[in-house]
């Protein structure tokens, strides 16, 4: 088990003094086996009311309301988590559902449907066609033909600090060769959803303990989550090539990335230029072993 502090800053600036409308914020991980809040502290300016709720996909939403005018916004959440690390190996798994091509029972079927339909468009299969290029047998083990997907995208495109707004379709990042974290996690996203696997788009934090060669360290992270019978949902990080990471500390997951936006709400007047600050600081406060 790990003990970690989290320092989460977004600030606006105006050139001029605002009003602001409703704003929803996606700060908070939510407790789980894998992962316990020990201190949470919400700091923001200027200040108003806030509700705690949660999404329909079950992520952990401030519905934050600021009040008066003013020339800057600041958002600052300060956590204390302990992160319980669930490794995938060693793993036996004898159930024929988790063979390629996936099949899902029923039940499942019927809540992952949603999660299986991919979002964008892809007239000419390009993304089916990438996929399909990565080779394999027809009937390798679902969770090694994801390994490989996560490896190919970690391996194969080039990772870079992108600061407009939004995401690249998968189409743009095959096309460029290169992405952000929230990049190349919807491109792993959409492609898999392709073959019938149910996935989701995961926001949060990463660890980066002084490792060179960490990405998306220092700014909010993005990764894919896979849903696999017997094992749940799984964690693919094409950016580094990490799977079922303890650094890798999930806020939200949802069916697009419009839904995981840590900080969204409207202004209420002409601000003139704007300019956006956000900072992410991951540290180690303490590192314990379980009793076995």
């Amino acid at each position: 088990m790990a003990r970690l502090k989290i320092i989460h800053e977004t600030r606006y600036d105006y050139d001029r003094p605002v009003g602001f409308g409703a704003h929803r914020l996606l700060i908070r991980p939510r407790d789980s086996h894998a992962l316990r809040i020990v201190e949470a502290s919400l700091y923001v300016t200027p200040p108003g009311p806030t509700r705690w709720t949660y999404d329909a996909n079950g992520n952990c939403v401030c519905l934050f309301s600021p009040r008066g005018q003013s020339a800057s916004l600041s958002i600052i959440s300060e956590l204390v988590i302990d992160r319980f690390p669930a490794p995938l190996s060693p793993l036996r798994i004898d159930n024929p559902h988790t063979l390629t091509p996936i099949v899902y029972d029923r039940e499942d079927h019927a809540t992952l449907a949603p999660f299986m339909a991919p979002v964008t468009d892809d007239p000419d299969a390009l993304v089916l066609k990438w996929l399909r290029g990565l080779g394999g047998a027809m009937d390798e083990p679902a969770l090694d033909f994801l390994l490989r997907v996560n490896s190919a995208i970690h391996q194969r495109f080039d990772y870079t600090n992108r600061y407009e707004e939004g995401v690249q379709s998968p189409r743009e990042t095959l096309a460029s060769g290169k992405g952000a974290c929230r990049d190349l996690a919807w491109l792993m996203v959409e492609g898999v959803r392709r073959l019938g696997y149910a996935a989701l788009f995961a926001t949060g934090y990463i660890y980066s303990p002084g490792v060179g060669g960490v990405r998306g360290a220092g700014a909010t992270h993005a990764w894919c989550e896979v849903f696999l019978p017997d094992l749940g949902w799984v964690e693919f990080d094409p950016t580094n090539g990490l799977v079922e990471s303890p650094d890798l500390i999930r806020v939200a997951a949802t069916r697009t990335p419009a839904q995981a936006l840590p900080v969204s709400g409207a202004i209420l007047g002409d601000p003139g230029a704007s300019r956006l600050h956000v900072s992410v600081d991951v540290q180690l406060l303490d590192a314990l072993t379980e009793a076995a």
